[in-house]
This record gives structure tokens, sequence and C-alpha cells, in this order.
């Protein structure tokens, strides 16, 4: 697909120019740019761009969504025109960095750990929830799994079993390859020190409770020092406070040691002493906390359900406009580690689902073709995980469907809580969550999924279609006050006329009303008439008239002719919203025109900037009783002269 270059130099322009620019890059949907001041950024501008799709600034960046297979060509075009160098993710995330707090800088931290390890962890997430098929009972047969009916499939569940329990065994060395590459060391040495953290001669953390219990916790003693001989299996902050130890040690040794001998000396040192503090200090204190978070959480969802479902559940997507759902990616695995579940993850799937719900939602509410599409593409990422296109493309944008999105989830949320709904892994989010949960929960976790997939979408539904007639009532009520002025017919130069020829008021194609993306109009709600597509930006007089009334956001105006039949004229769609932007009105209520006098102006790029048709209507207001029929007359109109209706009047 080709590329419109003013469309992208439309895109800098909008983010401040290329003086505004720090650095861009681009990843498989978005260009993300670090720039200098956010304030800059014209964001009607984005939005009347048919390459944007959506738009949010997250953790720093502020981000234009384009959409796979489109976007590396519009970086392409965009480092073309601005001369710019390229740059990478890593790039970009080091400028935003530095606009960032403290707590937006440990935020994005965590992000950065956890996301790379998210494929391991949806991998085996979605095989975890392949082997619950398997072997949950009471799926297929009461009070029997799968492999219970047909033993020939419980090997097959074992292997599958297997492969998908490996990410979490050894989560540690994943999440110590990870932190230890943000950190700024070496990869392989942070997959060795989360290793040596799950050795097998240790102790396994999932058997340490009991051993306690039995007075049979292994230690080592270090000259009269007691130490615990335990590993740290589903454990998260040992690993990520002794791989920060190891990244900074490693870093300092390599400053100092001699070339010649760093390979004798750096990774040795490092991992002893990293290994060493992590057995003795860092392992202790880390896995006390943990536990000590862990047992938080559970008490507060076991005491107060209801509240904590209320809470996380109504409140994620807000979390994730602020970029705080990142640090939970944490307490998810470490609650999985360590108790074999999560809580918290079920809601996450099912605001996942709200959010699409009240985005698809606005396809029904929306008029713009461009909104509709994006409504409806976001709405299917959001039904598969990834809400940021819904909320920031759509949701955000008009506010209640956000907001009905976060009450469904809140009532979903408080329906997981108050029954223990748990996840047995993380990573498949959305509609597809569920292979995530416990096999024996799915009943109320599919309860869960039809309230967020009901109630928003009803609540967007009804409280937007309600907006939607407030607003053609005003325009309605304008026409009407002023109908009302003048309904007594009146003499035509001493002889009552039997019909009138309406010209066009503008050149284009006139066209049927049904063809009018509007309800108001293309179901006559207002009264009958015709509409062009205009070709030109001038509205002129249909008919020597006096000026009845003219709408005070000057897209609008009301003639009446000498019979007393009035004819509204109303230029584009929904364009009251912009408030006379882009009109020049050049006459006031009570003037006398003549036929072709011009009328009014506009400007066709501020109204197709803001996503509103063009498309005129031409009404005859209902309620007026000199009318007896209209005829209407389709078909090119290249002069205002050209008939488009013929009123015949009664009598």
């Amino acid at each position: 697909m080709a590329i419109d270059k003013k469309q992208v130099e439309e895109i800098i322009r909008a983010v401040g120019g290329k003086e505004n620019i720090e650095a861009a890059t681009h990843c498989v949907t978005r260009l993300r740019f670090a720039l200098y001041d956010e304030d800059k950024v014209d964001t009607e501008l984005l939005d009347q761009n048919d390459l944007v799709k959506g738009q949010f600034s997250s953790q720093g960046q502020f981000q234009v969504v384009i959409g796979p297979g489109l976007v590396d060509k519009v970086y392409d075009e965009m480092i073309q025109i601005t001369g710019g160098e390229r740059s990478s993710k890593d790039d970009v995330k080091a400028a935003a960095g530095k606009k960032q707090n403290p707590l937006q800088r440990a935020i994005k931290t965590l992000s950065d750990i956890f996301i790379p390890i998210l494929p391991a962890i949806i991998t085996a997430g979605l095989l975890l929830g392949i082997n619950n098929i398997l072997t949950g009972p009471g799926i297929f047969f009461d009070g029997k799994s799968l492999v219970d009916v047909y033993p020939a499939w419980k090997d097959l569940a074992s292997i599958i079993n297997t492969i998908a329990n490996t990410a979490f065994t050894f989560l540690p060395a994943l999440i110590g390859w990870s932190a230890v590459t943000r950190f700024g060391g070496s990869p392989l040495l942070g997959i060795v020190l989360g290793l040596i953290l799950v050795h097998p001669d240790l102790l396994s953390a999932y058997g340490y409770a009991d051993a306690v219990n039995k007075g049979t916790v292994p230690t080592w003693n270090l000259f009269g020092w007691e130490i615990e001989k335990i590993g740290y299996q589903g454990q998260v902050l040992p690993v990520l406070v002794s791989a920060y130890l190891l990244a900074k040690m490693e870093i300092f040794l390599n400053k100092r040691v001699h070339d010649s001998i760093k390979l004798l000396v750096v990774a040795p040192v490092t991992l002893l002493v990293t290994g060493f503090l992590a057995f003795t200090i860092i392992g202790p204190v880390t896995f006390a906390i943990a536990n000590a978070i862990t047992s938080g959480l559970i008490y507060i969802y076991e005491s107060y359900a209801a509240l904590g479902g209320l809470i996380y559940g109504g409140l994620y997507a807000l979390l994730v406009i602020t970029g705080m759902h990142h640090t939970f990616l944490a307490v998810d695995v470490q609650l999985i580690g360590s108790q074999g579940g999560t809580f918290l993850w079920p809601m996450l799937a099912l605001s996942n689902i709200a959010q699409g719900s009240a985005a698809l939602a606005m396809m029904l509410v929306l008029r713009e073709k461009k909104m509709r599409g994006l409504a409806a593409t976001s709405s299917v990422s959001a039904f598969l995980g990834v809400t940021e296109p819904a909320i920031f493309g759509v949701n955000i944008r008009y506010r209640y469907p956000f907001i009905f999105g976060m009450v469904g989830s809140a009532i979903g949320g408080i329906l997981l809580t108050i029954n223990n709904v748990q996840a047995t892994s993380i990573g498949v989010g959305g509609v597809p969550g569920f292979l995530s949960i416990f096999p024996d929960k799915w009943g109320v976790f599919f309860i869960g999924m039809a309230i967020v997939l009901i109630v928003p979408f009803l609540l967007t539904v009804a409280f937007g279609r309600a907006k939607l007639r407030k607003e053609d009532r005003t325009i309605s009520t304008e026409a009407s006050s002023a109908s009302s002025v003048s309904s007594a017919p009146s003499e035509v130069q001493g002889a009552k006329a039997a019909s009138l020829e309406v010209m066009a008021p503008l050149t284009g194609q006139a066209v049927p009303l049904e063809e009018v993306p509007d309800p108001a109009f293309a179901e006559k709600h207002m009264g009958e008439g015709i509409a062009i597509q205009p070709s030109g930006n001038q509205v002129v007089a249909p008919f020597d008239a006096q000026v009845a009334h003219v709408i005070k956001s000057k897209h609008a105006v009301i003639l009446e002719h000498a019979s007393g039949l009035q004819v509204l004229i109303h230029v584009g769609i929904n364009t009251v919203s912009l408030k006379g932007e882009g009109f020049s009105m050049y006459v006031n209520t009570g003037d006398r025109v003549r036929a072709g006098q011009k009328l009014l102006e506009f400007d066709r790029k501020v109204i197709e900037a803001a996503g509103y048709p063009l498309i005129t209507p031409i009404i005859i207001p209902d309620g007026q009783d000199i009318v007896e029929r209209v005829e209407v007359l389709t078909g090119d109109v290249t002069s205002s002269q050209r008939s488009v209706l013929r009123v015949h009047f009664k009598g």
C-alpha cells in the first residue's frame, strides 16, 4: 500500500514538528516518540489523519497507532522527511526515561524486565490451559477427567504439563536473564544466577513450609553460621535484587580489571560474591518480604473479597492508562509461584473484554466512518487481550464508554473474587483467558464474561444514542422555533402560487436523504427534502426570501419564502460540534436576500479534518400546513440555478 506523503507530514506537524522530536522508532503497530514537549502535540490533527488509528502517551513516550504492515513504511517516510536518525527502542526508552519521576522509572523498570519474558509465560499458560482441559475433572464427564476415561491420553497430558511447567520451574533463570540485561550486565550471567537459585541440591521453595513443620530444613554451616539451604522456585524478589547486584558488580569490575585477566576474574568473582550474598542475606530477607506481601494480599481477598474485586476489577483500566499495570505482573508471578494460582489475572482478562465491549458498542453510536472502523478493529484487539487501541483510540476519547467498561469490569471482579476464581498462569488475556483459569471455575468465569460483554455494551449504546438524540433535538428545536415565526401563507405578486421551485443552494451531486449518515435526516424525522454532496464551499439563497433564523454555530440557516414556506439548509453532519469553526455567515436573522445571494461559506479542510461528512441536507421542516407534497430532483448540480426540490402547495 502506497503512503501519502502529505499524511506523514501532517503526523510530523501534529507531534510538534521535527524540532520537537528527540527520538523516534516504531514497533509492530505504532510510532513511538520521545518528544521534548508533549504539550505541543495537536491531538485533533492526529485524529483527523486517515493513517492514524489511535494515540496515547505512556511511560514518557507518545505513541501513534498506525497498524501492522503500514507503520514501517510510515516510519521510513517520516525519517526521509525529517532527515533525522533512526533510533532503536532502547534509544527512545532512554530519552523518554529522562522525563519520568522515580515512581514512573520504577514501573518502567519492572515493565522492561517482565515484558520480554511474557512470550515464554504466555506459551506456558496456553499449554497449561490445554493440560487443564485434558486433566480437569467434570469438564466432559461427571467427576472424571478426559484422561481418566481415556487413559491413552495420560502420557500426552504429562508431556504437555512438563513442557508448560518449565517456564515456571526455571522462572528465576528467565527473570535473571531479563533483569541483568536491563541493568546492563551479561545476560548469560543472569541465566546462571537464576539457575543457581533453583539448583536441584537445594530444598525446593514449594516444600519449605512442610520442612519447617517437620524440622527437616537442610542448612549450611559456615564456621558456626547456620544458613538454610533452600531454593527460590517461583520467587521474584530474590532474583530481582540479586540480578541488580550482579549487573552493577560486573560493570564495576569490567572497568577496573585488565583485559588480559577479565575472563579469569570478572565472571567468577561476580557470580561467587552475588551467589553468596543471595543465599546469606538477599534471599532470606526478600523471601520474607515476598511472603509477607503474598500473605497480605491473600488476607485481603479472603476477608474482603467483594471489595477487592470491586477495586481491582473496576480500576484496572485506569492502571493501564498510567502504565502501572506492569507492576502487577510481578505480583501475579509471585502468587503463581508461591500459591499455585493468582486471583488478579482473571479480573484483568475481564477488564480486557469490558473495554472491548464498550468500544464495539461505539460502532452503533458513532456517525463518522473512520471512528466506526477504529471502534471495530480496536474492540477485536481488546477481546484478544490488548486493550490500548480500544482505551486510547476510542473509549477515553468519548469518556463514557471507558467508564461503562470499568462498571462492567467491577461487577465481574466482584463475581470472580467471591467465588475464588484463580488462574494457573498469566499472559492469556481477553476471551482466550479462560484457558488460564482452573477448570472447576470455568462456569463462574463464563458468567463473568457474559456480564462484561453485556453491561458495558448496553450502557454505552443507551447513553450514546440518548446523547445523539439530545443533539438532534437541539438542532430540530432551533429549526422549529424559527419556523413558527411566520406560518401563514402569503400572496406571491398578488396571486397564490401552485408550487415553488427550490434551486440548489450549492453545487455538487444531489442525492436522496436516505444517503445522509444521520438518522435524524435519513429517516426524515425533521422533514422531507434532499441532500447535496458539495463540490464547492459556498451556500447561496435558493429563492428570494427572508432569513428566518441563523443557527448560532453558523453551520445552518432557515429561509422563509413569501408564501410562508420555510427551508432549512444544514451544512455537514454533526458540524454543530465545531461551534462555528470553519464557517463564515454573511447574513443575519431578519435580512432579506435575493436568489443566488451568498449566505455562508465553509472551510472544507476544517470540516473534513474534524472527521465530519460534508453532505448537506436541504429540508422542508414538518408542520407546515401549506405543503401538500414535495418532489425530489436528484442528479448533478453544476449551477445554483438548477432546481432540486419542487414544493406543491395545498389548494
